[in-house]
């Protein structure tokens, strides 16, 4: 059969390489899979459930979970083979961030995994007319069960609606921050998402009967796309119970590939050099020497000689251990979402696990270049690669501002956005009269010895910061929060590739000496107040009350105090008075390295 729409695949799998265990999840500790004819089936059932309730075409329905689990792609496929639009929300963003997305997409039922998210959607609820049931992936006398839902009549309806859905129709809306505070929602085709998980099928080390983990969250469509496209080949997917159960999860089910974060990478890095240098004598010191070893890797190194016996020893001894913490069958990672540091992708590369960094936004269902696996000629370290099957990429150097061959990455292909939902001028913004998507990212292409070109990222054109792990935050609303404080007059969010985000404040000085006399503080000079302990503890304090009322990747978990008013004069601030951020981060290099130490 040929897949056009999204919820053809589970078919496909079912009719080409049916599975006894195609999806599994792990939950509070119980596992659950279906094999590919019972996911098929449930599937079914449940679309069924959905008509009989009174869904239709065109309806929205929100899903929220703390972790990746089978019922989520069970009722993500069921609610489109029925027309309806799947709105995926991230678990942690604010009540008032779920009130936004619900009534701008106008949701008509939401399902719900465990923990406060009941609660939350309920507080959303109460704010949103058009929502009108929600539903639990896990029993609960609160709410009604998913499964009442599954019902086994008659699917003639059911299989005509499916029938009348085009690849060119709605799939999906996708709300990502936006500048002004509020965010957008990125409407994907079924086309869309589809070109995308159909062209990842060749550069995947994953293949029929291989085993996938997915611990990434399905509401973003890094990890979704990647979890069709693994249907689409014939792969097990088996989510992890949670991040934090990541590495014995890793261990009990042996996986094949995976996709990750950087800061995840990272993290997992900064554990072996550790425990390294803390076991001390012999251990430490052949692990410094194996780690020297792989200073030198690039694809496509083959050590011969003395070198390649160094090599197979520090194997031996070292990288052979480090195979085993990930289960000792990983082939390959992908990592997207953020860059990821050149000696995190050398490392593990060296060490036998080919890590390959990707590029892509939501707007571009996501892919649209990525290191190859298979070649090492297609792939060069500290790049995203070469352009995603059926993909075109333009550098528009036009603008001066960057350095020779830089400039905004532009994409056209399949894959790119219907549009942002209600939002036709500030679509129009980003794809031009000839289809061309403008990413906001500024990038050049290098080549590699071989002659072969990537591309490159070196600078973010948009204002939307993106931490390590991947998600976009928007630094002018909290901005504006921070300074409707008395004691701050201006503040800069950041947290650019950085695993948590922080501010540089630039406190109102005059009400600061104020207080400062209120409160018995010696106020002798604004560089000696602002490491006055009991100053900090009232900016803590603001910060604190603000908090909460952000979605927790946007909570301020540190800040520095700066002693400089920023300004038009002295170049920290544009004549329309907007901050120029790469300069005050220039100028506070040391504060934000304090920040990050």
């Amino acid at each position: 059969m040929e897949v056009r729409r999204i919820f053809d695949i589970p078919y496909f799998q079912l009719e080409k390489f049916p599975l006894e265990k195609a999806v599994a999840g792990k939950t509070l500790g119980k596992l659950k899979s279906y094999s590919s004819k019972e996911f098929v089936d449930t599937i079914n059932r449940l679309s069924l459930g959905l008509w009989e309730m009174g869904v239709r075409p065109g309806d929205k329905i929100a899903m929220a979970s703390y972790n990746n689990r089978p019922e989520w792609n069970i009722v993500d496929l069921a609610m489109q083979q029925i027309g309806a639009v799947n709105v995926p929300v991230y678990p942690t963003i604010s009540t008032r961030e779920y009130i936004y997305i619900f009534n701008d997409a106008e949701v008509k039922y939401a399902f719900v995994g465990y923990g406060d998210l009941l609660q939350k959607v309920r507080e959303a609820q109460r704010e949103t007319p058009s929502l009108r049931e929600i539903f639990t992936f896990d029993e609960t006398s609160d709410a009604p069960f998913w499964e009442t839902l599954l019902s086994d009549g008659d699917l003639s309806e059911v299989r005509r609606t499916m029938d009348g859905i085009r690849p060119e129709d709605l799939a999906t809306i996708i709300y990502t921050s936006g500048t002004t505070g509020d965010p957008k929602g990125v409407m994907l085709s079924h086309h869309n998402v589809v070109s995308n998980a159909k062209g990842v099928e060749d550069l995947l080390p994953a293949k029929q009967g291989s085993v996938v983990l997915s611990f990434l969250p399905l509401c973003h469509i890094f990890e979704r796309t990647a979890s069709y496209a693994y249907m689409y080949s014939g792969v097990t997917i088996q989510y992890a119970e949670s991040v934090d159960t990541l590495r014995d999860d890793l261990l009990e089910f042996k996986p094949h590939f995976f996709t990750t974060v950087p800061r995840l990478l990272e993290k997992v890095y900064e554990r072996i050099v550790g425990m390294a240098l803390q076991s001390g004598g012999a251990k430490r010191a052949i692990f410094l020497w194996a780690n020297k070893l792989t200073e030198k890797y690039e694809p496509g190194y083959r050590p011969a000689g003395w070198e390649g016996l160094q090599w197979k020893i520090a194997d031996k001894l070292v990288f052979s251990k480090i195979r085993e913490r990930l289960g000792g069958n990983v082939l390959g990672i992908l990592t997207g979402a953020a860059a990821c540091p050149y000696r995190i992708t050398q490392f593990f590369s060296a060490a036998g696990i080919k890590v390959r960094e990707a590029y892509g936004l939501t707007e571009t269902s996501p892919g649209l270049s990525t290191n190859r696996f298979d070649s090492d000629k297609e792939c060069m370290f500290g790049t995203v690669g070469m352009p995603w099957p059926g993909v075109e990429l333009y550098i528009d150097a036009s603008d001066n501002a960057y350095g020779p061959g830089e400039g905004e990455i532009l994409a056209k292909g399949p894959n790119i956005m219907m549009g942002y939902y209600k939002k036709p001028e500030q679509t129009a913004e980003v794809i031009d009269r000839d289809g061309w998507f403008h990413t906001g990212d500024v990038g050049k292409w290098v080549e590699n010895a071989h002659g072969v070109r990537f591309l490159k990222i070196t600078d973010r054109k948009k204002e939307l910061l993106k931490t390590s792990g991947g998600k976009y935050i928007a630094p002018s609303p909290i901005e504006s929060r921070l300074k409707e404080a008395f004691l701050i007059e201006q503040a800069m969010v950041v947290g650019d590739g950085q695993k948590f985000t922080s501010a540089l404040i630039v406190p109102s000085f005059d009400q600061l000496e104020s207080w400062c006399r209120e409160n018995q503080v010696t106020f002798e000079s604004r560089e000696q107040v602002i490491r006055e302990a009991r100053v900090l503890a009232a900016f803590q304090a603001i910060v604190d009350d603000l908090n909460p009322s952000l979605g927790h990747i946007e909570q301020i978990k540190k800040f520095a105090l700066v002693p400089n008013t920023w300004d038009v004069s002295s170049g920290e601030l544009t004549p329309t008075m907007k901050l120029k951020r790469r300069v005050i981060l220039d100028r506070h290099q040391q504060e934000v390295a304090e920040i990050y130490r």
